[in-house]
């Protein structure tokens, strides 16, 4: 558990209020800060999406109290780890709302521990932004929840049009039977018949498999397979990927936006040349044309990152600059932190170019953005190429 704010934030906030207020008019007080509460998986399994996520909002939080803060108010983070642990980030949720009496909340690396506190932000009225990667947070709509990571959904959609392109119908699955992996399998099933697909050979593994051999031998010898997707989460879609080549299986392979990251290929090695997967923009970003909307702000985004901390921004590092830089508008346009109007104002949101898409938000969209935020990108020598 970390209080971030208190040992990185706190001082800089106190400072700053202090000099407001000695030079203020006499007896008038500081303007308090803005309170941002976060729980975050920056260690445990999950670190490959809570570690960037938890650089990028005390980065970013950090340039903007330099810049003054929002309405010349400073942010006060709150930040506990709950190392991918759902009870843990239940507890965190309760004390962000209860005890540090939070404005606003940006977090929750994973699907299993969204799903696990939405209750508790929905009695509180709390304004929420998650980070997970499933639809099932904001479908059907919560008021006071929402998301701008690309979905399960969305990136069944995105590889079932290039499949249509290519002329594959009949396709192979290979899906986790938890969390995201089933989530996104089950999304799979129900938008495949928009593009013309029939899935023939349907197999589950559990995420602490050693091996994936069985399952995919019996896709391998089901006639007619002419690609697989695998839904899957963590490091065990790189075990389905080298059990896939050692078995010899020539049919094009598909990973979802979930493993589009550098870690992947580390992973996998030799065996991800030539996977195919929909992937957010910002693993690509110096390959987009320099019409795409989003190009400016991915690659600025980037070179921040890359200043801070020495190391590329990953989809994940993008999903919580948008969060947070969607909720703060949100409260700098209603020019206060009234829980109810931050609320109002993040779902006005409307034209906001991110890092991860063009976003529209409406009382019955609370994510605003469409297959087409995500891009379609093959391994080629060790690295993400765009394939579109």
């Amino acid at each position: 558990m970390t209080r971030l704010n208190r040992r990185q934030f706190g001082l800089a906030a106190v400072g700053a209020g202090l000099a407001l207020a000695l030079s203020g008019a006499p007896g008038q007080a500081a303007d308090p800060p803005i309170k941002v509460g976060s729980f975050l998986s920056y260690t445990g399994p999950a670190s490959f999406l809570g570690d960037p996520e938890k650089k990028t909002i005390e980065m970013e939080i950090a340039k903007i109290n330099k810049a003054g803060g929002i309405n010349g108010r400073k942010i006060e983070l709150i930040m506990y780890d709950d190392a991918g642990n759902p009870e843990r980030s239940t507890s965190f949720a309760k004390r962000l709302i209860e005890n540090d009496k939070v404005d606003v909340i940006v977090g929750g690396s994973t699907t299993a521990i969204v799903m696990t506190v939405l209750p508790l932000m929905e009695q509180a009225g709390m304004p929420f932004f998650n980070l997970s990667g499933s639809v099932l947070p904001i479908e059907p709509v919560r008021k006071w929840i929402f998301k701008n990571a690309h979905t399960d959904r969305m990136s069944n959609e995105k590889i079932f049009a290039e499949m249509k392109k290519r002329g594959i119908s009949k396709i192979g699955m290979i899906s986790e039977n938890v969390g995201i992996g089933k989530s996104g399998h089950d999304e799979a099933l129900k938008v495949k018949g928009n593009y013309g697909i029939d899935v023939i050979a349907d197999e589950f593994y559990n995420p602490r498999d050693p091996d994936m051999t069985a399952q995919l031998t019996r896709i391998k010898n089901t006639p007619g397979v002419q690609a697989v997707v695998v839904w899957g989460f963590g490091q065990s879609p790189a075990i389905v990927t080298k059990n896939y080549r050692q078995l010899g299986i020539t049919a094009p392979l598909y990973h979802t936006h979930g493993v589009a990251t550098v870690e992947f290929i580390r992973l996998a090695g030799e065996a991800a040349e030539g996977v195919r997967m929909s992937a957010a923009g910002v693993i690509v970003a110096d390959q987009l044309p320099d019409s795409d909307p989003q190009k400016k702000t991915m690659q600025e985004f980037i070179k921040s990152y890359r200043e801070v901390y020495k190391d590329d921004a990953s989809a994940y590092a993008g999903y919580a600059y948008d969060s947070l830089h969607m909720t703060l508008a949100a409260i700098r346009r209603a020019g206060t932190t009234d829980k109810a109007k931050v609320r109002d104002e993040i779902e006005k949101t409307s034209g906001y170019v991110g890092v991860g898409g063009t976003f529209h938000l409406s009382p019955t969209d609370h994510l605003g953005i469409d297959a087409q935020a995500l891009r379609m990108v093959e391994v080629k020598n060790g690295k993400f190429v765009l394939s579109e």
